[in-house]
């Protein structure tokens, strides 16, 4: 697990965003649902361009939850469309700036030429070296523990780990988001106050900033100030506030 330190004025090297609000967007205008998600791939790129000219190294979005099979059909199907086109239209964009694509998440429930579409995606952008954008889809936090809990146990029974020897690093090796580092802010639109099962191990020390904005209203400003306010906080991880101006 990659260690964070106290700081303080600093750019977060993750941060993992809950996009909310497209919906009630999309009512306030008295729009079909489908066309809030459509509207929110313009933040999704002004994000991307705020976090990769600003160096954070690793930006997460939260698109598709595990819950959001339970949507209505339609819905659902709309939003499958969104997502291959947008990884067709948008994936030129990304190595052409540098930028790695990685989805994380459990694929299987995902039609084949979808599943497809992501495993090309992520290819055709595997050598950028830039910032590192991943997109959870069909993503929960409890699944990602569970997940890489069961990897252990497996690697237990079969006698390659000692299950009494199993550390907290051990488990984070296993996670979605392995060999990354941790988030540092959380960021949700939308108005709510809630993290919904995402990057739930991963965030166990991040800062939460919560924004009314719904999201496709969440562009370049937003984003900075977003940015602003993370720097404006100490962070302690169990030391006192003297401590962490000490070593400052």
């Amino acid at each position: 697990m990659t260690d964070n330190k106290a700081v303080t004025g600093s750019v977060p090297r993750h941060v993992a965003i809950i996009m909310d609000g497209n919906n009630r967007w999309a009512r306030k205008r008295f729009l079909p649902g489908v066309a809030g998600h459509k509207a929110g791939v313009d933040a999704v790129r002004a994000v991307i361009e705020v976090c990769a000219q600003d160096g954070v190294e690793v930006l997460t979005l939260f698109a598709f939850s595990s819950e959001n099979w339970a949507r209505p059909q339609a819905e659902v199907g709309a939003l499958m469309e969104l997502f291959l086109l947008a990884l067709h239209r948008e994936v030129r964009k990304l190595r052409d700036n540098d930028i790695r694509l990685s989805i994380i998440g459990e694929r299987s429930r995902f039609s084949p030429k979808l599943q497809q579409a992501m495993a090309d995606a992520e290819a055709y952008t595997a050598e950028c070296r830039g910032l590192r954008l991943l997109v959870a889809a069909n993503y929960g936090g409890q699944w990602d523990i569970t997940q890489a809990a069961r990897s252990l146990a497996r690697d237990a029974a079969a006698g390659i780990l000692d299950a009494d020897a199993i550390e907290a690093d051990d488990l984070a090796a296993r996670l979605s988001t392995a060999g990354l580092p941790l988030p540092d802010l959380c960021i949700r639109t939308g108005g709510e106050r809630r993290i919904s099962n995402f990057v739930l191990w991963q965030m166990a020390y991040a800062e939460l900033y919560f924004s009314d904005l719904f999201w496709p209203d969440f562009k370049h400003d937003a984003m900075r100030e977003a940015l602003a306010d993370f720097a404006r906080r100490q962070r302690r991880f169990g030391k006192t506030s003297e401590q962490v101006a000490a070593e400052s």
